[in-house]
């Protein structure tokens, strides 16, 4: 499919470098023709100078063909009039928008335009790098006898559903971390790379919980 990118800065290039590895034609907008060095030396899709809102600038860029639009520039207010624009203009549906502050992110994400709060998602990935593996405990009930913890696990379990993490742990997934937002799952719903598990378990029964995550899916899971 055809994608259109707004920002060429270190998200905006390494989403057009995996994007068109992928067999997707691509076209980045910026504002500045200078931000077009950071493409690898083999991009070969498009490079529009221009505002990334800008009706003609998206045209040239190929939006009215275009099947996904990603405003990833430095600027909160051009992310979210260019995704609106995309979206309500030119009927994309598959939009997403960069933005820097937490609150303004779940407005935008009520108003329909799925978002990537960015300090709020950093954050979070920081703390699993600096407490990688282990359990973090998030809340206890009175007695201390369930608590709500967030789970390191197996790379082995992304790409299976949150159904078999349960009945192979024994613990309940309450919610999942995804790009710094909470996602309720569903017991279809798949883990993805960069998720954070949350569950609820039984004190008393933590360590064969930590085992199933950190040993992975076995057969029948």
């Amino acid at each position: 499919m055809h994608v259109v990118i707004m920002g060429c800065g270190r998200v905006g290039s390494a989403l057009a470098k995996v994007l068109e590895s992928g067999g997707h034609s691509v076209a980045v907008i910026d504002r500045d023709a200078v931000a077009f060095r950071r493409l690898a030396v083999e991009f070969s899709g498009q490079r529009v100078t221009g505002i990334g809102f800008d009706r003609d600038t998206l045209i040239e860029a190929g939006i009215e063909r275009a099947e996904a639009f990603a405003a990833v520039s430095s600027g909160d207010n051009s992310n979210i009039i260019a995704a609106r624009v995309a979206r309500e203009t030119f009927g994309i549906e598959n939009v997403v928008a960069r933005i820097y502050d937490p609150r303004r992110a779940e407005v935008y994400t009520k108003l329909g335009i799925p978002t990537v709060a960015t300090v709020r998602w950093t954050a979070d990935q920081v703390m699993r790098r600096l407490l990688p593996t282990g359990m973090l405990s998030e809340w206890r009930d009175p007695s201390g006898h369930v608590v709500l913890a967030e789970l390191d696990y197996s790379p082995a379990w992304i790409g299976h559903r949150v159904s078999a993490l349960e009945e192979a742990s024994g613990a309940r997934v309450a919610l999942l971390t995804r790009f710094g937002d909470g996602v309720l799952p569903r017991r279809d719903t798949v883990v993805q790379d960069g998720d954070l598990v949350h569950v609820t378990m039984v004190w008393a029964d933590r360590e064969q919980v930590e085992g199933a995550f950190h040993a992975g899916p076995t057969e029948g899971h």
